[in-house]
């Protein structure tokens, strides 16, 4: 029923579902389509520039303004390390 009622106020609420899909969790694929790069690109990432990144059963998930975050802090370019 809420799609019913936002329907009559297309206008005032057009910005509800941005504001909802901002905070979810984004997959793999998700992520490295963000990011302009390939998967192995961020499984590389995860393994050795500490990616935020958090596994969930056997996928990794993502929060699209903690990897921004990391982007932005410059971690993304650092040398390659293994994780330990």
């Amino acid at each position: 029923m809420i799609g019913a009622n936002l329907a009559c106020f297309p206008m005032k609420f057009a910005f509800l579902p941005d504001i909802l899909m901002e905070d979810r969790w984004m997959s793999v694929e998700e992520i490295a389509k963000y990011l302009g790069v390939s998967r192995d690109t961020i499984y590389k990432w995860i393994d050795q520039r500490h990616m935020p990144a958090h596994r969930i059963g056997r996928l990794w998930k993502f929060k699209k303004d903690e990897v921004s975050d990391w982007v932005k802090s410059g971690k993304a370019s650092a040398p390659d390390k293994k994780r330990t």
